[in-house]
């Protein structure tokens, strides 16, 4: 028997429905043993919640592999980015009260229908904004947020998105947009293009069937783009540096191709330019004002209607290993969202 106290399975009665990594090597298991919290188990700064939806990030799938750079040992409950009903809360808890919508960022334990959570981690959820899309967007738009303001990004430059088809790569062509860049998004499928364009991209490159590098620059009149978003890494890590503008900026942001490129020096001599990488998620321990500024300014953003995170799928829990497939194979198109009976 298990349950879920902030990412972490501890023995005692009570016990939920969980995605559990087993064994790096094997598919998540669920396990479900029908046991309900009891209220009183609770410490007086802790929060039970309902989850009712739990976001999909690549980092997850590194997570259940071993391979993220933090690494979780089995057996552990994988999921960060949740939404859900407050249930309970202890005695000392001030901010939250029961039924409050909240949401959290936890280091795992989200792939869960309930979880036991710190106060100081919660945050509410504006009413505007469904479950499915708060468990679907801060990780990724607070993410681009901070790396496109660190890239100090300006109106009328040219912004280059690589994967921009995925959750990460389409809340950098969002925001971007909405910041008054020319925005190039790349990808490899029609269905993909279309909700690219959807959210500000003014030019689709087609990886698949296009020269990057020519058609980069013909869409920019020879000159390269301003700043790269990146979130591939490779080869095309690589093609994006080459074809960077003078004193242009690169955001390394992942690896989702499986391969981190070594970076010719050189290049950043000749077109004095930087390269930037950009951890969003170790913010949170080395300098929490600009992590927790990132995340105010997500929700707000999409409270107001400013942005518009795009929610792909949404599955059952029970397929959850069928939406881990789905990502590691890049067939998704925006978010993918696992929600909880």
């Amino acid at each position: 028997m298990h349950y879920v106290r902030n990412g972490i399975q501890c023995s005692q009665k009570a016990t939920y429905m969980s995605a559990v990594c087993t064994d790096f090597s094997k598919p998540l298991e669920i396990i479900d043993d029908g046991k309900t919290l009891d209220p009183s188990s609770l410490g007086e700064n802790e929060v039970s919640v309902a989850i009712k939806a739990c976001g999909i990030n690549y980092a997850d799938l590194l997570q259940c592999k071993g391979l993220y750079q933090e690494v979780n040992q089995p057996p552990f409950v994988p999921g960060m980015e949740i939404s859900g009903e407050v249930m309970a809360v202890g005695s000392n808890v001030k901010t939250l009260k029961t039924s409050d919508r909240v949401f959290a960022l936890l280091k795992s334990g989200g792939f869960s229908n309930h979880c036991i959570i710190p106060e100081m981690v919660l945050r509410k959820v504006p009413e505007s904004i469904s479950y499915e899309v708060a468990a679907g967007s801060v990780v990724n738009y607070a993410t681009s947020r901070l790396a496109l303001e660190k890239a100090n990004l300006k109106m009328g430059e040219t912004l280059f998105v690589t994967g921009a088809g995925g959750s990460t790569g389409l809340s950098a062509v969002d925001i971007g947009a909405q910041l008054g860049a020319k925005v190039i998004g790349s990808c490899g499928s029609l269905k993909k293009a279309d909700v690219i364009r959807s959210k500000g991209a003014s030019h689709i490159i087609d990886y698949n069937t296009e020269d990057v590098r020519s058609r980069l620059k013909e869409l920019t009149d020879g000159k390269g783009p301003n700043v790269v978003f990146d979130t591939v890494g490779g080869d095309l890590f690589l093609t994006c540096l080459k074809s960077l503008a003078h004193e242009g900026r690169i955001l390394t942001i992942g690896y989702t191709s499986g391969k981190i490129p070594s970076i010719p020096a050189n290049l950043l001599l000749v077109k004095s330019c930087s390269v930037t990488g950009v951890y969003w998620g170790d913010y949170s321990r080395k300098n929490y004002p600009v992590f927790s500024k990132s995340i105010d300014d997500c929700v707000e953003a999409i409270a107001a209607g400013h942005n518009s995170p795009h929610i792909g799928d949404i599955l059952p829990l029970s397929e959850i290993n069928n939406a881990f497939k789905m990502i590691f194979k890049r067939q998704n198109i925006g978010k993918v969202v696992v929600k909880m009976d």
